[in-house]
């Protein structure tokens, strides 16, 4: 069995990818969404931290958030996020994906990949980079032309904010807007194929 070793850093901002088992859209519903809302919002109350961004699409969502000082434990928030939406998806009547034996035996829901894709921010560069990935997410999907046009995403609060502005990359207009160079995190095939699922 592969033995993963995650990157650790107290008080860090972590950027985080989780998706659903077998790519399944779960997230095409406001009743998931809020689902997911909730989980995230019960899991902060138990173990504080800050979203400073997020984007939510059909099979996955990509959180960018900070711990707070002297605690490195996002590996935690992420299984209490998860066991949270799992339990409220199931007893919802949501449909879980078909289970190996091995899930069965390690009594593992079908609703996310076990595995998720971590990247701990290293300077206020690669902090950039990456609340542009979460802002264009939707758009490099192909969901949306332009980020002010995808509903699920922290956008909308970044704007008020005035960390973006409110037609940045936007294409409504002009047809085309810049393109942010952003780096592309590894394929999510590879994490499944690594977890044995």
């Amino acid at each position: 069995m592969p033995y993963y070793r995650r990157r650790r850093r107290a008080g860090g901002t972590f950027f985080l990818t989780l998706v659903t088992q077998n790519r399944a859209p779960l997230f095409t519903t406001d009743a998931t969404r809020a689902l997911l809302r909730t989980a995230i919002d019960r899991c902060r109350e138990l173990h504080p931290f800050t979203l400073d961004a997020a984007v939510l699409l059909p099979d996955h969502v990509h959180l960018l958030l900070t711990l707070p000082q002297g605690d490195d434990d996002y590996p935690l928030r992420l299984a209490n996020l998860k066991a949270n939406f799992t339990r409220a998806y199931l007893a919802t009547g949501g449909e879980e994906q078909e289970r190996s034996a091995a899930r069965v035996r390690q009594r593992t829901r079908g609703v996310w990949l076990k595995r998720y894709w971590e990247h701990t921010i290293r300077d206020a560069d690669d902090l950039r980079n990456h609340y542009d990935y979460v802002c264009y997410n939707a758009v490099k999907h192909g969901l949306v032309a332009c980020p002010h046009a995808w509903p699920h995403s922290s956008f909308h609060r970044l704007v008020t904010d005035r960390r973006y502005a409110a037609d940045w990359c936007c294409r409504c207009d002009r047809g085309h807007g810049p393109i942010p160079l952003i780096p592309e995190p590894p394929a999510f095939a590879a994490i499944a194929e690594a977890s044995g699922e």
